[in-house]
């Protein structure tokens, strides 16, 4: 009889203990948490790219005659001028030609000019006037197309510029169309950045960039995409996107830089910390009590989240909420 009065008495007890346990825990004892308001401020989508500084329109500088290189007047990263001399070929030859061509080109007007004077004075016929006159003119021409091929045999810039290559040395034998020199004009600089093609659906013409590079730290490079191009490469499943500069940069060609495109923008959003979100819902701290609230999401960035509904400025929200927490739990922070 003792025995079964200790264990009627038993089971309330445990009960009694279970439900000051849940009490204690639910009720009696709150949660801690982390929390943090909901604030307002700018929100922005970007997509990570890397780029690099080039011309925009990059000038390739050959011969046109064919001829060893005497002497080359400038180095990679010189500034030059439009007609500039930049190599000049060995003339020796063409200053011979042209000294003989200019020799008979004299000889043929002083022949052309006596016979002129016989002429007008009626002791030269027409004809031998017309013969005088065009073998000068031919000689003449003869001259000045030699005195033409030797100013090709120092060839000059075309634009003003940089020169950003250089593969020719003295001594070589250059012919048209080989590369010589390459130059570009820095006011003309754009970045050509690398864009995954997972990303690239979200760019778009126009679309600002922030850009920035170690060798200028503290700086914020602004631009815009003025191109994509339309065939992507498949090795390295990757697009190229040409970025204007937004005003006149001095950056050296080939500068490595950071590349973020702003593909979204809202200047006044309702933030949380991304850690506050997950599977469409966010914990709220109501009363000291833990409520779930399910939310629409927009741009979602690594350390602040959009949110477009479900929230109001100012309310409390938990970041990084426990898995155990349950809905109407006491919590503080």
């Amino acid at each position: 009889m003792m025995r079964r009065s200790l264990l009627r008495w038993a089971v309330p007890v445990v009960l009694l203990a279970v439900g000051l346990g849940v009490w204690l825990l639910l009720g009696g004892r709150p949660a801690m948490v982390q929390t943090a308001a909901v604030e307002r401020g700018p929100a922005a989508e970007l997509v990570y790219a890397t780029g690099y500084v080039e011309a925009e329109h990059p000038v390739s500088v050959s011969t046109r005659v064919t001829a060893p290189v005497r002497e080359v007047l400038v180095q990679e990263g010189d500034r030059v001028a439009r007609g500039q001399a930049l190599i000049v070929q060995d003339n020796a030859e063409q200053l011979g030609l042209l000294a003989q061509a200019s020799a008979q080109a004299q000889g043929a007007t002083l022949a052309e000019q006596r016979v002129l004077a016989l002429y007008a004075q009626g002791w030269a016929t027409k004809k031998a006037r017309d013969e005088a006159v065009y073998a000068a003119q031919a000689a003449r021409a003869s001259a000045g197309a030699l005195r033409a091929r030797l100013d090709q045999m120092t060839v000059r810039a075309g634009i003003s510029g940089v020169v950003l290559k250089r593969d020719v040395e003295p001594g070589d034998l250059v012919t048209p169309g080989k590369l010589l020199l390459q130059l570009g004009d820095p006011a003309s600089a754009r970045v050509t950045a690398t864009v995954d093609e997972r990303d690239i659906p979200r760019v778009r013409r126009g679309q600002s960039a922030l850009m920035s590079s170690d060798g200028l730290p503290g700086k914020v490079v602004r631009g815009h995409v003025s191109e994509i191009t339309p065939g992507g490469d498949p090795s390295q499943r990757a697009f190229r996107v040409r970025i204007g500069f937004d005003k006149p940069e001095s950056l050296p060609f080939g500068l490595t830089l950071e590349v973020n495109i702003v593909t979204r923008a809202h200047e006044n959003a309702l933030l949380v910390p991304s850690g506050a979100v997950a599977d469409g819902k966010v914990w709220v701290v109501e009363d000291g009590r833990a409520t779930s609230r399910a939310v629409r999401t927009g741009v979602a960035g690594t350390d602040r989240t959009e949110v477009l509904s479900g929230l109001a400025q100012g309310d409390r929200v938990i970041v990084n909420p426990p898995k155990e927490l349950e809905e109407g739990q006491r919590v503080r922070s």
